[in-house]
């Protein structure tokens, strides 16, 4: 039997499949040039691969983030109880 944190399981599969559909989405709507374009269609262009390339960032951070936390639900584990705290004495001067 493993000991699984279930939360941080299902939060980090969610995060991890909405990383890859980004990353999906993305690369099947890449940003292209064709020959004889303008200057201001030039600029346009370099704006758009930007932006392409900053949001496959956070989509490829997003998945990162997301299999971290599948691998750590696998080691943590939950404390059954509540903290326990220990009272000590101060020693008594005579």
């Amino acid at each position: 039997m493993v000991l699984v944190d279930k939360k941080i399981l299902s939060g980090g599969l969610a995060m991890l499949i909405v990383g890859i559909a980004i990353i999906a989405y993305l690369n099947s709507n890449v940003p292209i040039g064709y020959s004889g374009m303008t200057d201001e269609q030039v600029l346009e262009l370099a704006t758009k691969e930007r932006t392409h390339q900053e949001y496959s960032t956070l989509a490829a951070i997003l998945t990162g983030l997301g299999f971290l936390l599948v691998l750590i639900s696998f080691g943590a584990r939950k404390k059954k109880g509540g903290a326990k705290t220990i009272e000590k004495k101060p020693p008594e001067v005579s």
